[in-house]
């Protein structure tokens, strides 16, 4: 599990479901003038449909975030198969606790489980939909020493080995010129008495002169599929590092902390590591 990729809605859900769990071990109902010890256990109806229902559709939620890339389930989202887990779940504890024995009251596992699946619903519906939930739950690591704007990162955890150093003062996405010979102008000089060609009539080949590095979003910004789909498949967070792995005109192909990768398209005013 790649923990960088949680965000703090899905450590609302995780807390939640470890409360649920704790709560199918405790009593359901209390009767006054009776020793009454029924846990969600004593029928598997409730234990594993209901108690461990909840737990289930967080493991869900929770792998759907942490894997590479997004698996389905029956032609379904795990987020959404695990979403829908938690409402139900919800759903069957409020009557449980609304609908209770004559002569008896609800028992710590029933209220209990009630708050705890509602917690967990309430995280699974709202993390997509609320800026604050969707921060990050682990920040990135920073980079050891600020680079000037163009400049590569001398290293450090998680950045990427023997890359060239930038010239600083270049804009984002300028080539290096070659020193001692003119910007454009063929190296080795004439060749057979032919004249020196302009760098413009060669072939721009960017992939084979880019080097990863490491940025930062001033805002949060949508991340497009490489195929060219215009859905986004995720949101890149400020204050969180993303590693840029390769350019292609003025956008910048991501890869964000989980190991998806797509295209930025919007690339102004990012903080380069």
């Amino acid at each position: 599990m790649n923990i960088r990729s949680l965000t703090r809605g899905d450590g609302v859900v995780i807390g939640a479901a470890v409360l649920l769990f704790i709560a199918s071990f405790l009593k359901l109902y209390s009767v006054s003038g009776f020793n009454v010890d029924t846990t969600a256990w004593d029928g598997l109806g409730t234990g594993m449909g209901v108690y461990m229902g909840g737990v289930i559709g967080a493991a869900l939620i929770i792998a759907n975030r942490s894997l590479p890339q997004q698996r389905k389930l029956a032609g379904l989202d795990l987020g959404t198969v695990g979403v829908a887990f938690t409402v139900l779940v919800a759903w069957i504890t409020f009557w449980s606790l609304v609908d209770v024995p004559d002569s008896a009251s609800p028992g710590a596992g029933t209220i209990l489980g009630f708050l705890a699946a509602l917690v967990l619903a309430a995280g699974a519906v709202a993390t997509p939909l609320v800026p604050a939930l969707k921060v990050a739950l682990v920040g990135a690591p920073k980079p050891a020493a600020p680079q000037p704007y163009g400049g590569q990162p001398q290293g450090g955890y998680g950045y990427p080995g023997a890359q060239q150093q930038g010239q600083p003062g270049q804009p984002y996405g300028a080539q290096p010129a070659q020193h001692g010979q003119p910007f454009g102008g063929q190296q080795g000089g004439q060749q057979g008495g032919q004249p020196q060609t302009s760098a413009a009539a060669q072939p721009q080949q960017p992939a084979q002169d880019f080097s990863p590095f490491w940025f930062a979003v001033p805002v949060a910004r949508p991340l497009y599929s490489e195929d060219g789909g215009q859905s986004p498949i995720a949101e890149l967070a400020p204050g969180t590092w993303y590693l840029a792995v390769e350019q292609r005109g003025g956008a910048l192909v991501a890869q964000t902390q989980d190991g998806r990768r797509g295209v930025l398209q919007d690339t102004s005013g990012i903080q380069r590591g």
